[in-house]
């Protein structure tokens, strides 16, 4: 097996695809993710925003968009879940995903809590739910690689901020660090508008983003979506892709082994 492999990380918004006009109102095309996901034939797929959330923050078991996925993405391995069940849950993207060519095991799911933070939702006091990070170890070219897919709250979209929140960024920073000693990648949508200061935190811990210019999100020129990597892995070219399947840009890197 080939040292070089491609990873590909996608928040793909439960399959609404994006209308210019009416982004909010787009149908949900799971086609489209599925052309999306397979035209970039990646070695290890990290989805975001699987699922949709139903009224009550009830969590469809077997999640369906998930389930379909896995089925049509033959030669993969995969690891889903949702975050913890809360009735507070808003009606958006849910669940997070790994799919990999190679088997993966040893399974982590972890809770990331949101702080008590009000917003207002349509003229309704509200609070955050929950977050999550999951991850799994595969082999790759007789590698162990370890890998971490996240999606932290968007702070900025309630007026604060997750520099004055740092609680979700540093249990994510600890996983990394428990990491250190092998090959780890960390892909996310981490919802930091200005990202300098999480960049400078996770390279504080050993970890580089491949890109940081290159906005990711269609509806604010920010750089949400990060694909980390440590000292053992070394980035051989990336791509932001502006894609009709998510209102997020795919990102895709390959890498190779430094040792």
């Amino acid at each position: 097996m080939s040292s070089r492999f491609k990873v590909l990380q996608f928040n793909m918004q439960y399959g609404q695809i994006w209308d210019d006009a009416y982004p909010d109102h787009a149908p949900i095309k799971l086609e489209a993710t599925l052309e999306e996901i397979r035209s970039h034939d990646a070695d290890i797929v990290m989805l975001r925003e699987v699922e949709q959330t139903l009224p009550g923050g009830v969590q469809a078991n077997p999640p369906p968009h998930y389930t379909r996925l896995r089925e049509e993405l033959k030669g993969y391995d995969s690891y889903f879940s949702y975050p913890r069940p809360d009735p507070r849950e808003l009606p958006f993207g849910i669940g997070l995903a790994i799919f990999s060519k190679t088997p993966l095991r040893e399974h982590v799911c972890m809770n990331l809590p949101s702080p008590p933070v009000e917003f207002d939702f349509f003229g309704v006091k509200k609070t955050p739910t929950d977050r999550l990070l999951i991850g799994a170890t595969t082999t790759i070219a007789g590698h162990p690689v370890r890998l971490f897919n996240t999606h932290l709250l968007a702070f900025f979209m309630l007026n604060s901020s997750s520099e004055v929140h740092l609680n979700q960024r540093k249990l994510v920073e600890e996983q990394l660090r428990k990491s250190s000693d092998v090959p780890t990648l960390l892909t996310g949508d981490f919802n930091v508008s200005k990202h300098q200061s999480l960049i400078q935190q996770f390279a504080d811990a050993g970890y580089q983003t491949v890109q940081s210019t290159e906005g990711t999100w269609r509806r604010r020129p920010y750089v949400l979506d990060h694909i980390f990597y440590n000292q053992w892995l070394r980035p051989d070219g990336y791509e932001v892709k502006p894609t009709p399947a998510s209102d997020h840009h795919t990102l895709a890197a390959e890498f190779e082994f430094t040792r």
